[in-house]
């Protein structure tokens, strides 16, 4: 399989992942969980397939988000659009980056929904996985456009 196929085969079952039901039992919020921080795990594997994709002419050692996009990461067009695009606070990848600090803490990036009605709500922040599918909306036209543009040359 093309580093190509594999991203899209990643975002594609991140996508179905997501719209899995999370049933109406006792276990429900538990799977809800476990779905989102899941969805988030593959998330990350296509973006390191991503990385891969767009960088494979360079013949690199890693693919590791975490190297590749750092400010002293490879001098490759892609990766330096790519971090531009991360270093936007309302982008896709901005987010995705916060939330895989999140997954990877000790907290988790999921998180129980509160059910307390006393509790005020914070407008405009919705559930991680409506952001998630939002953002995964978003990086898969930035990945078109990326595309597009590393087959111009």
């Amino acid at each position: 399989m093309s580093p190509r196929s594999r991203t899209n085969q990643l975002l594609y079952q991140t996508e179905l992942l997501m719209g899995l039901p999370t049933g109406s039992d006792e276990h429900a919020p538990a799977r809800q969980l476990a779905i989102e921080e899941s969805a988030l795990a593959l998330f990350e594997l296509a973006l390191n397939s991503l990385l891969k994709e767009v960088s494979q002419h360079a013949r690199l050692e890693t693919h590791d988000w975490h190297q590749l996009l750092a400010s002293d990461g490879p001098a490759i067009a892609e990766l330096q659009r790519l971090r531009d695009i991360m270093c936007q606070p309302d982008s896709w990848l901005c987010w995705l980056v916060a939330q895989l600090e999140r997954l990877h803490s000790d907290e988790g990036a999921a998180r129980r929904s509160v059910q307390n009605p006393a509790m005020i709500a914070l407008g405009g922040q919705g559930s991680l996985a409506e952001q998630l599918l939002n953002n995964l909306q978003a990086a898969k036209q930035e990945i078109a456009n990326l595309r597009e543009t590393s087959q111009e040359w």
